[in-house]
């Protein structure tokens, strides 16, 4: 019965203690809850006036005055009243205070061709407005062995004169003053950009102008002895072979580069013999960058379907009159209106001396 009735009183000390400690845990909480209410009822702090002397007592915030009851508060687990405050709008970057993001000092530009045709033309700078020169348009030779009394033999020669015009191509555009003014690198930014537009079209017209003015003269019209080859059924790069044995055996010079349309060269450059072996170089390697010896040039700036070789280096000039200039002023209303121009142009001749040099593969 003693051993019942210590029992009885182990389980109601437990009890007891249970309570105990409820009921501190709620004193706590109430605690915490009466600091806070307190806090929040005073008045706010001035901060100190300048050159004033002395301690200052502190300003605190909301969310600070919390924090630093947050340990009795998070132990306790009590319920706070914070009275005179709405929590129903939750505070987040979308409706509330968006981060600051820095934008980069990049500009990515705007997908365009590389300007290689250019590089594989000598360039000469002239101060006429015309390239004029002479060429041999007739060469009879009868050279031949002689007996005695025999009259010698006659050759014959004959020189034409032939005229190339220098050409503008040009490009322009209207800025405002206040994007040149506010924006530090936007003078440098259309600069590159226009004179890369020039230069586009420049390369456009080496390999293509119809020679109607204002073009210029390009490879596909130089007229003459312009040589061509037409794929047929052979594989492209025989019927490559077979242009440049025609430069070698007509125009008697050797070709010294070869612009392709990537789509064009595409199929060359994966082609493979009849056990999967690929011709132009293994895909883990850069693969060949010429095709029988010959450098060869990818570009946009060709027309499909034609493959376009010669003997630039030797018999092809671009002229130029005036280099890549670049100017700004005012048109029309645009002083009046807070605007300017900027324009640029350069002023060139292409020059094919001998036809005979350069020629084309049709059907690639």
């Amino acid at each position: 019965s003693k051993v019942e009735k210590m029992s009885a009183l182990t389980a109601e000390l437990t009890d007891l203690n249970a309570d105990y400690q409820e009921l501190k845990a709620l004193e706590a909480g109430q605690k915490l809850s009466g600091d806070l209410n307190r806090d929040f009822n005073q008045p706010a702090d001035h901060p100190p006036f300048p050159g004033k002397s002395g301690a200052q007592p502190e300003i605190k915030s909301i969310g600070k005055m919390i924090m630093e009851k947050k340990a009795g508060w998070f132990h306790n687990q009590q319920p706070v009243s914070i009275p005179d405050i709405d929590l129903k709008t939750l505070f987040e970057t979308s409706a509330g205070w968006a981060p600051q993001s820095i934008r980069i000092p990049r500009v990515e530009l705007y997908p365009s061709r590389a300007l290689v045709v250019a590089d594989y033309v000598p360039q000469i700078p002239t101060i006429q407005a015309a390239v004029v020169y002479m060429e041999e348009t007739t060469a009879t030779y009868n050279a031949a062995e002689k007996g005695e009394g025999v009259a010698y033999a006659e050759s014959a020669f004959a020189l034409t004169q032939r005229t190339v015009t220098v050409r503008k191509i040009t490009s322009s555009l209207p800025v405002t003053d206040e994007q040149l003014d506010d924006v530090e690198a936007a003078e440098a930014y259309i600069n590159q950009r226009v004179g890369y537009d020039i230069r586009r079209r420049l390369d456009l017209q080496i390999l293509n102008g119809d020679d109607q003015a204002p073009n210029l003269k390009g490879t596909l019209n130089i007229g003459g002895s312009l040589q061509s080859q037409a794929l047929g059924t052979d594989p492209v790069p025989d019927a490559v072979y077979k242009l440049f044995d025609l430069i070698r055996t007509v125009g008697f010079t050797e070709p010294s580069v070869i612009f392709f349309h990537p789509n064009d060269w595409q199929p060359v450059r994966l082609l493979r013999t009849a056990d999967g072996i690929y011709i132009f170089g293994n895909p883990s390697n850069p693969g060949a960058k010429t095709i029988w010896g010959v450098p060869v040039v990818q570009t946009t700036a060709v027309v499909e379907n034609t493959a376009i070789a010669g003997d630039y280096t030797g018999f092809s000039a671009l002229y130029v009159r005036k280099g890549l200039e670049v100017a700004m002023g005012y048109s029309g209303t645009q002083f009046a209106e807070g605007e300017r121009t900027l324009r640029a142009d350069i002023r060139v001749a292409m020059v094919h001396f001998r036809t005979a040099a350069f020629g084309k593969v049709t059907g690639v």
